[in-house]
C-alpha cells in the first residue's frame, strides 16, 4: 500500500504562483511513476505532469508546458509541482497519484491517490 497526502493548495491571483506538494509512503518502492492530475468543476480528470522516481524524468501536458515545473526529493518521499504564471483555467482540485505502470498520462493506470488539494486562481 501507498498513501499520498497533497498539500499546499490555496486562492491565488490570475498570474501569480504556488506550489503543490505530495508525501509519499508505504511501499513506495513499487510505484516508479508519480503524477499530478486535476479536475474542475463539471469536467473529467485531465494529466497535468508526472515524473518517474528513478532518472526524474519529467511530463507534462501542453496546457501547462513551460509554465508547472515538477520535481521530486527521494530522500524526503515527495513530489512538487511548481505553478506560476497561473490562469484562471488552471482552477481545480489536484490530484497526486503513484502508478506501477509507465502509461504517464492515463488516470486509469494509476493505483493509490491523495485526497486532492484545491486551487483557485481568481481573475
Amino acid at each position: 500500500q501507498v498513501q499520498l497526502v497533497e498539500s499546499g493548495g490555496g486562492l491565488v491571483q490570475a498570474g501569480g504562483s504556488l506550489r503543490l506538494s505530495c508525501a509519499a509512503s508505504g511501499r513506495t518502492s513499487g510505484v516508479p511513476l508519480v503524477g499530478w492530475f486535476r479536475q474542475a468543476p463539471g469536467k473529467e480528470r485531465e494529466f497535468v505532469s508526472a515524473i518517474f522516481w528513478s532518472g526524474g524524468a519529467t511530463f507534462y501536458a501542453d496546457s501547462v508546458k513551460g509554465r508547472f515545473t515538477i520535481s521530486r526529493d527521494k530522500a524526503k518521499n515527495t513530489v512538487d509541482l511548481q505553478m506560476n504564471t497561473l490562469k484562471v483555467e488552471d482552477t481545480a482540485v489536484y490530484y497526486c497519484a503513484a502508478s506501477a505502470t509507465h502509461y504517464y498520462s492515463d488516470s486509469e493506470t494509476y493505483d493509490y491517490w491523495g485526497q486532492g488539494t484545491q486551487v483557485t486562481v481568481s481573475s
